[in-house]
C-alpha cells in the first residue's frame, strides 16, 4: 500500500540473549521480586517459554492493542523508532499469545491503562 515497513530478523546470538533475558527474569522472580516485564514477543513459543520458566509464580499476560494508524502516529511522534516497525509488528506481535487481559490503548492515557490493569487483577 506504499507505506514503509521495517522487518526484523535475528540470529543465534540474539536468540541466546533473549533466552538469557527470560531466565534472568525468572531468577529475579525467584529472589522475591514483583516484576512488570515489557516484551514484544514476535516468535511463536516465547510466551510459552515465559509460562514454563515462571510456572511457580502468579503470572498475568496483558496484550496492549491499538489500530495500526494510532501505532504509526505514535511511532512517528516518538522519533526513536524506525518508521515502518509498527506496521511490520502489527500482524505478528499477538499471534499465538493467550492473554489474561486485552486492553485497547487507542483512547486511553498510560495512567488509565495502568489503572485498568490494576483493577482487573486486584492490585
Amino acid at each position: 500500500d506504499g507505506k514503509p515497513s521495517v522487518a526484523i530478523t535475528t540470529g543465534p546470538a540474539f536468540e541466546r540473549m533473549m533466552t538469557g533475558m527470560r531466565r534472568s527474569i525468572a531468577a529475579l522472580a525467584g529472589a522475591g521480586n514483583s516484576l512488570i516485564v515489557d516484551d514484544v514477543m514476535i516468535e511463536q513459543g516465547e510466551a510459552q517459554e515465559y509460562r514454563s520458566l515462571l510456572a511457580e509464580y502468579e503470572v498475568r499476560f496483558v496484550g496492549l492493542f491499538a489500530p495500526l494508524e494510532v501505532l504509526e502516529a505514535r511511532e512517528l511522534a516518538r522519533g526513536d523508532r524506525a518508521v515502518g516497525l509498527a506496521r511490520w509488528q502489527f500482524d505478528r506481535v499477538h499471534q499465538g499469545v493467550d492473554y489474561d487481559l486485552e486492553v485497547d490503548t487507542a483512547n486511553s492515557t498510560p495512567v488509565e491503562v495502568a489503572q485498568r490493569i490494576a483493577q482487573a487483577f486486584g492490585l
